[in-house]
């Protein structure tokens, strides 16, 4: 119970704004449950004094109150089972937006801990299964106290001595439930990780599919999905066979509960002591009144398995971002784009050693400093310091002379465009996807972007010109039309400091060919940090700088770094020409 406390204590407070329309609800099933109780002491007048006299006489007036109190409770439970699916899903709709905007705001080394299939069975069904704690939840357990309350104090009313026999009975509904809630519990927790499972590899699996036909390993990718379901279907068994158990043992308990208040309620009729209209309606409170009590009982088992998704949604609220705004940031101001590393040394988050190690240097407005190296030297860990997905461990990142730390997150990265290695592409148009390099822009603006990436012509010579729909791994456009649609949206962008990374990986000559003029009319006026290994590209720098071991180990205009003989020098010996330099290359 503490943990179910604690996850609802987490939660209400998403109700905020809904508080009243619960209140409503609740109040509708309070009139709904003394709607049924008053119909059942209608239908014991209609026995004794209709049926049982054979007067239709009789009949009208108990028939009439009968079908009020029964229209009412029709009217009033509709208007409160309306209210409680609108209030249940907005909490959903609040609950998802708040999840998902933090989910947004973490660092990138979390999603390489958590699979990405995993996350959104978390957004999805764990989410719902707060709802059945948080909202659905207060108002089952309000609703199933006040019937099981009205139809007690109706049978008390009718017999008390009776009512009070079979009530003894009452407490075995809670305490089955108790005996089933570890089972279920334990069963929904492991439901929901192979939930997850499954879906990370169906998603993995869809996403590398050239892979997996390439390599036929369609039968590996079967077993994989074998194995996950396997195991959600191990615990979803477990979980149906501990929650069936518990209905049918209720059932029991049930009957065994009616057939006392039938075999009493013969005696006392047969001593005069009781009419049969008063035990039809005492038997009608007690098969009214043990749903609401076997509903608290099963409500607990259904908060037991809501703190299983509790937990999960709990382990992705609690991760922190890397980084946060400052409380009182920098004032907004006309960016040059000089960028300033201070002895900046930097290890990811549970990382045995450095990614960077005492690295500084500088770039001034309007330079391209190319950044090379050895795979896995820590060259792209800068366009994450850069970004400031991350902070430095020590030592300083400035734009402008002004730390990042000390800068407001949009304003930084309003200032600082990104053409990642990887192709990024949403699903949408390409006009779509060039203007959310600026959001608002016209299309005007977006053809002048495409134009100067070099990406207008075969654009508009397709049948749906801008319109034309495109999606991550689309085949509509080849890896180099794409990559000048990424550039376009860079140019767009217009941010005074830009980011390359390793921008013609994954491109044959050709398309790297056709991609430097469009580099070359986007990096114009910015500061420029390339990564690359195409040593090629490095031709127009002002400066390169080469990383090896998170160490910058040299520096200088790559003439000079040639003359050296040293690690650029033997870099470029073995990559030097693969790609045409940006001063030369057609469109």
């Amino acid at each position: 119970m503490r943990e179910v406390r604690a996850a609802f204590a987490r939660f209400w407070p998403l109700t905020r704004g809904d508080r009243t329309w619960l209140a409503v609800i609740i109040a509708c099933v309070i009139v709904a449950a003394l709607a049924e109780t008053a119909a059942i002491l209608f239908f014991a007048q209609l026995t004794d004094h209709a049926l049982q006299a054979g007067s239709l006489a009789a009949f009208w007036r108990p028939a009439a109150s009968w079908l009020t109190a029964a229209v009412l409770g029709a009217l009033v439970g509709y208007l409160g089972n309306a209210l409680a699916v609108r209030t249940a899903e907005r909490f959903v709709l609040r609950l998802r937006a708040k999840v998902f905007r933090h989910v947004q705001d973490l660092p990138p080394h979390f999603f390489q801990r958590h699979r990405r299939g995993d996350l959104v069975a978390r957004l999805t069904g764990d989410v719902e299964a707060i709802e059945q704690m948080v909202v659905s939840g207060v108002v089952g357990t309000v609703g199933a106290a006040f019937s099981a309350l009205f139809y007690a104090a109706a049978a008390l009313r009718l017999r008390w001595d009776l009512a009070l026999v079979t009530f003894v009975l009452a407490p075995l509904f809670l305490l089955v439930a108790r005996r089933f809630s570890g089972r279920i519990r334990t069963a929904a927790q492991d439901e929901r990780t192979a939930d997850g499972a499954i879906t990370s590899v169906v998603e993995e699996s869809l996403g590398n599919v050239v892979l997996t036909q390439a390599y036929n390993r369609q039968a590996a990718e079967e077993q994989r999905l074998d194995r996950a379901a396997r195991a959600w279907l191990r615990a979803s068994v477990r979980g149906a066979r501990a929650s069936e158990l518990y209905e049918q043992l209720v059932e029991v308990v049930e009957t065994l509960c009616v057939l006392a208040v039938i075999g009493l309620g013969a005696w006392e009729i047969s001593r005069d002591r009781m009419t049969l209209g008063q035990l039809l309606a005492f038997a009608a409170f007690l098969g009214y009144l043990y749903p609401p009590v076997r509903d608290l009982g099963r409500l607990g088992l259904t908060l037991t398995a809501a703190t299983a998704g509790a937990r999960r949604l709990n382990e992705i609220l609690d991760a922190r971002p890397a980084v946060t705004d400052p409380a009182r940031p920098v004032p907004a101001w006309p960016v040059r784009g000089r960028i300033d590393v201070h002895d900046v040394s930097f290890r990811y988050p549970h990382a045995r050693g450095a990614a960077l190690r005492d690295v500084t240097f500088h770039a001034a407005p309007g330079e391209l400093v190319v950044v090379t190296g050895p795979s896995g030297a820590g060259k792209s860990t800068l366009t994450k310091l850069l970004l400031r997905f991350y902070d430095p461990t020590s030592g300083v990142v400035c734009l402008d002379g002004v730390p990042l730390p000390e800068t407001g997150l949009r304003f930084l990265r309003d200032n600082v465009a990104l053409l990642p290695q990887e192709t990024l592409i949403l699903r949408g148009t390409i006009a779509e996807n060039i203007a959310c390099g600026r959001p608002g822009a016209g299309a005007d603006a977006v053809e002048q972007a495409a134009r100067a990436a070099a990406a207008h012509d075969f654009v508009t010579a397709l049948p749906d010109g801008y319109d034309t729909e495109i999606a991550p791994g689309t085949a509509a456009l080849s890896g180099g039309q794409l990559k000048r649609v990424a550039i376009a949206r860079a140019m767009l962008r217009a941010a005074p400091v830009l980011i390359l990374d390793e921008p013609t990986a994954g491109l044959d000559a050709v398309a790297a060919r056709r991609i430097v003029q469009p580099l070359r009319r986007l990096m114009a006026g910015r500061t420029t940090i390339m990564i690359t290994h195409d040593l090629g590209l490095a031709a127009d720098a002002d400066r390169v700088l080469v990383i090896d071991g998170g160490r910058l180990v040299e520096t200088g205009p790559p003439a000079e770094l040639l003359a050296r003989d040293g690690v650029y020098a033997r870099l470029a010996g073995a990559r030097l020409g693969r790609t045409p330099a940006l001063g030369t290359g057609g469109a």
